[in-house]
Order: C-alpha cells, then structure tokens, then sequence
C-alpha cells in the first residue's frame, strides 16, 4: 500500500494517546448516544455526508456493539480480532470484512503496527452504487449485494480475503485516497470505486471466508450457477460439494426460497437480457448461448418473466 496513506494511519489520533496515557475504555460520547451500545452515524459523519472512514482505534478493547450503518473494515497492514455475531474473524493484512446493520461486533486490542481503516457507510449510498453497476441482476449478485448493503433481515457480514487480489486492493487505495484526500467531487468517485469493488467483489467468491456452513454452501451452489448455468446439474454439483442430491435440494430451497432450476433460469434470462442488450447476434443464437435448445421454450419464459419477447425486449432497451 502506498507509503504516505500508511503513514497517515499510523499517526497516534488524541484518543489513542489518551488511551495510551491510561484510559481503560472506550469514550462512549465519541460514538453512542446515552446508554445505547449502538454505534451512532451522526457521530462519525459530517452533515450531508454518505461514506467517511476514520483509522480503526488501536490499544484497547471495543465492547459489543451494532451499526446503524454498514461498516467496512479494511487491513491495511498488521492484523486485528473481531468477534462478529459470536464467530472469531481475523483480519490480515489485505482482508475486508463488510457487516450490515443488524450484525454484533467486537474488536480485541490491537498493537501500533497494527493498521485497520474504517469505512462508515449509509445504507442510501448504495444506491447509486447499484445504479452504477451495469450488470445484469443474476441469483449470485442480489444475495451478495442484500447481504452488504444489510437488505435481509438476517445478522449479516462477509468476510473477504483480498491479500492476493491486486484489483481489489487497487479499488480500495484508490477510495482511501479520494476520501483521505477529500477529491473534489468525492461522493460520484467514490461511489463509482465502490461499484467497481462490488464487481470484483462478485468476481471473486472464491476469496470468501465464512465459518457459517449454511452460508457457505449458498455461495458455492450460486457460484457455481454463475458460471455453470449452460450445462452444469444438481448432481454434479451435489457431487461436487459432498451433499446428496435430495438434502442439497431442500437445502438450496430453505436458504433462497426457489429451487435449484429456478435459479438457473434466472441467470440464464439474465444473461440472455445482457446479451440482447450488448451484442448484435439474433435471438435463436442468444437462446442457445444460454443453454436452451428448445426455441418456443425459451420464448415462452421469457415472456413470462418479463412480459415481453425477446426481440421487443430488445426493441426496448435500445
């Protein structure tokens, strides 16, 4: 990382150095109101503003606490402990952990080396975020971006390993310096940055670490959707994750409430929308790039799901 964004980081704030001259615990005035162990965003965030970050507090214990934001955490160097919804995460250098609104979190104290950036986000930049992203919505994409942007109602958080991901690492310098630096027009930088992380983020699930087995198989089956959806089958992919064909299905079923052909379906008309969108090949030729055979069927669905053919569809969008 770059050298003058960790030399920032490293500099003693005046809450670590009263901390450091003997305060045993956290200043609660700094972030929560009254006796509420929730984090306030009206502490962190100046008026108007979406996203901020600020150095992770290094030296002492940061007790149990929610957001009433979604917070990222970034390594920049060293290591740190987090305890989220009762599971021990740690973060090295490169790692980026993202938990929505209703996620409990706890930090261990750290050392001077060891170097964390929070970013404090309001679920309403996201917005634009996703606006910005021009992907077709597939299964993959509208669980992970539920679980960022803290959309469920499930205690959420996502834990990426990034250390080898130069793109991603790249991503999160570049909003380190626009936010740090306070780049005039900062808000429409940083949240293009944001969507192109998000993108890599998508891209890379094989960087997930989660010790939530449940949550664990959900990304692998939508993974393997995402890039199998032309010819992959449940029995391989039950082959695949050590599962039986039946209790994979139910499983599949309880954790997204559609079965497994379903969720094919779904990135397969994506992708055929994508495809009509941003190539010129007719519509027979998409239908059999995305995996039907069956010309009528692949009419029939599609106008089922989106109310119109596949060529006014496309009539449509341009």
């Amino acid at each position: 990382m770059d050298t003058n964004i960790l030399e920032r980081l490293s500099r003693v704030t005046a809450e670590e150095q009263a901390i450091l001259s003997g305060r045993s615990t956290i200043d609660r005035a700094l972030y929560m109101e009254g006796r509420d162990n929730t984090v306030n965003a009206q502490k962190l965030l100046a008026s108007g503003k979406l996203i901020t970050l600020r150095p992770h507090t290094r030296f002492i214990h940061f007790p149990e606490h929610r957001h009433d934001y979604v917070e990222a955490v970034y390594m920049c160097a060293g290591q740190s402990i987090h305890i989220v919804n009762g599971s021990t995460v740690c973060l090295r250098q490169g790692d980026l952990l993202f938990m929505n609104q209703n996620a409990t979190h706890e930090i261990l104290p750290t050392e001077a080396e060891d170097l964390a950036v929070n970013f404090i986000i309001l679920p309403e930049f996201f917005t634009s975020v996703l606006l910005l992203i021009e992907e077709q919505e597939t299964p993959l994409r509208r669980f992970l971006v539920d679980c960022l942007c803290g959309q469920t109602s499930d205690a959420g958080f996502l834990h990426f390993r990034g250390a080898d991901i130069r793109s991603i690492e790249n991503l999160i310098e570049n909003l380190l310096h626009i936010l740090l630096e306070e780049s005039p027009n900062r808000r429409k930088m940083s949240q293009m940055t944001m969507a192109l992380l998000f993108m890599e983020l998508m891209a890379h699930t094989e960087s997930l670490d989660t010790q939530d087995r449940e949550q664990a198989t959900v990304f692998r089956v939508l993974s393997y959707i995402e890039t199998h959806y032309t010819a992959g089958s449940l029995t391989e992919l039950a082959s695949l994750l050590h599962y039986d064909l039946y209790s994979l299905s139910r499983e599949i079923k309880r954790q997204t409430g559609k079965t497994y052909t379903q969720l094919v379906q779904e990135k397969r008309l994506a992708q055929a929308v994508f495809l009509l969108k941003n190539t010129d090949r007719t519509v027979d030729q998409i239908a059999g790039a995305v995996g039907y055979e069956n010309m009528g069927y692949f009419h029939r669905i599609f106008k089922e799901a989106f109310g119109v053919s596949p060529k006014n569809c496309r009539l449509q969008i341009r």
